[in-house]
């Protein structure tokens, strides 16, 4: 059998979203710029698809922005508010657990001169709100935090970052990387306090090439790149209508909240339950992450070996983020990990259509993983 457990790097398409794209490649695959009537069969199929995005996160259709995915929007958001915001101030805040596509922008700002703060984290992941108020001022013009980790899955205090700025005066723009959250905890901007926020396709069983930005009316943001009138000039160029669709459609398909959400936790505490009775295995996760989202540590068997080691099984879990190849966990490291424990973390991520059966083959595998190296050794 199989078992693919590394759902946060990417999902595998869900029927809906195969069926729609399909439409959109055969039937409706006109320019949504067209003044024709194939034109304006696209421009309302890419209008739907806005609606309903929209409707997930309880927001006005026009306050959607459709782009390639959660990293472009993570870029559109970060630079684009900082630049645009930067005659009010110089200070920016984030974490030092975020995502690659934020943090990198983070350093490109410090490159440009801006005083960045990055906050700290404790073992568990999670940033002491205390420290997020000390470090906000009238100069702050920016607080970007991701809601869910991708490593680890620890849910971060966001709606604490607006509070924060009118608490100090600040005028700042909140943006939340919601890649990890979207279809997985009932999401809500403007409840959050957020002005941005970024989503993605490919964590929710659509295409890959698809993603969008939620900009709040009125939020300032400078444009990235050039070149057209699509997305009010914030994503310009021709929209991929195919991967637009299907990612409505995977939206639309997702079940309630609170069902998937009981599924993952059960079988997350089932497979802590098992693991934790292994010898030399540790949690690096904490009690209260996202279920969907299980880091683990085999002692003693480096990442990449498990890794592979698990693959040729047929078991498909992953070392972190995807974006990161192999590079050692700049997360795991915040938390204050040992070498050990981050040498040889490994990331557990499920989905809806996750069974027992195959965690079970996990544990199988990890058992035997651990057998065979101990016979090497």
């Amino acid at each position: 059998m199989e078992a693919y457990l590394d759902n946060s790097a990417t999902t595998p398409l869900c029927s809906e979203a195969i069926n729609k794209m399909n439409y959109a490649m055969r039937t409706c695959w006109g320019n949504p710029s067209s003044l024709h009537a194939n034109g304006i069969a696209a421009s309302e199929l890419l209008e739907e698809s806005r609606r309903i995005i929209a409707n997930k996160l309880s927001c006005e259709s026009d306050e959607i922005f459709f782009t390639s995915g959660g990293t472009e929007s993570n870029n559109i958001a970060v630079l684009g508010a900082a630049n645009a915001m930067k005659r009010r101030g110089s200070r920016v805040i984030t974490t030092s657990v975020e995502h690659s596509s934020v943090e990198d922008c983070f350093q490109q700002l410090e490159n440009q001169g801006f005083d960045v703060i990055r906050l700290r984290v404790n073992g568990n992941g999670m940033i002491d709100e205390r420290q997020l108020y000390a470090a906000t001022n009238p100069s702050v013009i920016l607080i970007s935090m991701m809601y869910v980790n991708n490593e680890v899955g620890t849910i971060q205090p966001v709606e604490f970052a607006k509070r924060a700025a009118i608490q100090s005066g600040a005028n700042a723009i909140i943006h939340c990387d919601a890649v990890q959250a979207f279809g997985k905890v009932p999401l809500n901007p403007y409840n959050i306090g957020v002005d941005l926020m970024s989503i993605s396709s490919h964590k929710i069983h659509g295409p890959k090439g698809a993603g969008a930005l939620f900009v709040k009316k009125g939020t300032k943001l400078n444009p990235r790149t050039f070149g057209g009138l699509q997305e009010q000039k914030i994503r310009p160029g021709t929209e991929p209508m195919p991967a637009i669709a299907g990612f409505a459609a995977a939206a639309k398909a997702m079940p309630e909240i609170k069902d998937s959400l009981a599924h993952a936790t059960a079988l997350r505490d089932y497979f802590i339950s098992r693991v934790s009775a292994m010898e030399n295995v540790t949690v690096n996760s904490p009690a209260n992450a996202l279920p969907y989202v299980t880091n683990i540590s085999v002692l003693g068997i480096p990442s990449e070996v498990m890794i592979n080691y698990l693959s040729n099984m047929g078991i498909y879990v992953s070392g972190g983020s995807a974006c990161s190849k192999g590079r050692k966990s700049r997360v795991l490291k915040a938390m204050g990990l040992s070498d050990d424990r981050i040498n040889s973390a490994i990331r557990i991520s499920i989905s809806r259509f996750t069974t027992k059966q195959e965690l079970d083959y996990l544990l199988t595998g990890l058992a035997s993983a651990q057998k065979n190296m101990k016979k090497m050794k």
